[in-house]
């Protein structure tokens, strides 16, 4: 097997007798990162990778990043370095891309976040002092405003990627609001709220299946959706994270209902629904009398 670029570091540090350090060992990790992606981006390199475009890998990202958060969520840290490492890839890659076309390199874009960091940090690289993580963020805005010259927001929603998922999204937009006190008071009239955009949907159902504008339709859905992410938000629960257990939990018992149902020689179909419901209910029972 040939010898990684990080094998070879250690191995002459080791002749001179000096110390691998961290950032050593991570500078010649990305070397080797970086010469993989321009080994497969190559002429002969892999025809998949060669592919591939910057916009095509865009799914592969969010991917990525959502497989990352579930390694964290776990406390698994074998799965995490996994995970990280898929990231870094794409993180590679896609900049490469770039490179390859001559619009800039791999070391513009780490040299720039780098040149970013500490610009954005005067109180660890400067004089400045920042005491709170509420002053850290006044300062970093401040910064991007007066000193790299961004424009200001014309609304304080602006800060708000509108590339996010529309859950984290909605979550982040209603969080916004919510820090200038446009918010409920009380949990009661979210409560009530959601009801509303409950029976308004219901109502909007009722005339779509009679012939009626089903654009109405979804935009009531839309504003249940909105009203049940906003009371997750008003109680304190992440609705990304507890939609992520609610998938689990579904994929679960479903996965319990698939394993009975071929256990009994029954297909999967809707004519067979009142043995798919009753394995249902015995999945929802197993997972009760568990200790």
């Amino acid at each position: 097997m040939p010898e990684s670029s990080e094998d070879q570091l250690e191995r002459g540090a080791g002749a001179s007798g000096l110390a691998v350090s961290g950032e050593d060992r991570a500078a010649a990790a990305f070397g080797r990162l970086y010469s993989i992606v321009a080994r497969l981006r190559a002429p002969d390199g892999c025809p998949w990778d060669r592919e591939q475009t910057p916009k095509s890998l865009r799914g592969n990202v969010v991917e990525e990043a959502y497989e990352l958060v579930e390694a964290i969520d776990e406390d698994d840290p074998p799965h995490v370095a996994e995970e990280a490492g898929d990231l870094f890839m794409l993180a590679a890659m896609i900049p490469y891309m770039f490179e390859e076309e001559g619009a800039f390199s791999v070391a513009d874009v780490l040299n720039g976040v780098s040149d970013k960091l500490v610009r954005r940090h005067p109180h660890v690289f400067g004089d400045a002092t920042a005491e709170t993580s509420d002053a850290v963020l006044k300062q970093w805005n401040d910064i991007k405003e007066k000193v790299e010259g961004r424009r200001k927001k014309d609304s304080l929603l602006d800060a708000v990627s509108r590339a996010l998922p529309p859950l984290e999204r909605a979550y982040k937009l209603q969080k916004k609001t919510a820090k200038v006190g446009f918010d409920w008071t009380d949990s009661n009239g979210v409560w009530a709220k959601a009801r509303e955009e409950l029976k308004e949907s219901e109502e909007a159902c009722r005339k779509a299946s009679e012939g009626g504008d089903r654009a109405a339709l979804e935009e009531e859905l839309g504003d249940l959706l909105f009203s049940a992410v906003n009371l997750s938000r008003f109680l304190e629960v992440d609705p990304a994270i507890a939609l992520h257990a609610a998938n689990e939990k579904f994929s679960r018992r479903f996965r319990h209902v698939e394993k009975r149902m071929a256990e009994s020689g029954l297909p999967l179909s809707a004519a067979n629904m009142p043995s798919m419901d009753a394995y249902w209910n015995e999945a929802k029972r197993e997972k009760r009398a568990k200790p």
